[in-house]
């Protein structure tokens, strides 16, 4: 290949590059998604939200417990599993970025992942409502 062939070609090649390099630093959390807190500790499951609108969220599991923890969201039927996140740590926080279609859901919280979970419903709120604190 002669020097205009690679020029031409390594010109051609810059806009594939600088986009895989964009690509590769952004984030895979939406921004438009709503944040709910999530505080796992032994014998507690505290939520900020009970509720938020359909569509991406994130929830922030925290773990002040001295065990590792595990959270769930489930489907209405409470066993089909739709999100998760599992060996959070003592001390330590996990996001979980979910998109849920408007429903009613099911969370879970197990604190020292013995199966002895804290569940509550959860509510993704059709365009137009308002969720609940």
């Amino acid at each position: 290949m002669n020097t205009r062939h690679k020029w031409v070609a390594s010109r051609a090649l810059a806009p594939a590059v600088a986009l895989l390099t964009l690509t590769a630093c952004t984030s895979n959390t939406p921004e438009e998604a709503t944040g709910v807190s999530v505080d796992i500790a032994a014998d507690s499951c505290a939520l900020s939200a009970s509720s938020a609108p359909a569509g991406p969220v994130v929830f922030t599991v925290e773990n002040t417990g001295d065990a590792v923890a595990e959270f769930y969201v489930y489907a209405s039927d409470g066993t089909k599993i739709v999100a998760e996140v599992e060996n959070v740590g003592p001390g330590l926080s996990r996001d979980l970025a979910v998109t849920l279609d408007a429903g009613t859901y099911v969370t879970s919280c197990d604190a020292g992942m013995n199966g002895d979970d804290i569940r509550a419903d959860f509510v993704a709120t059709a365009a137009g409502a308002t969720p609940a604190p």
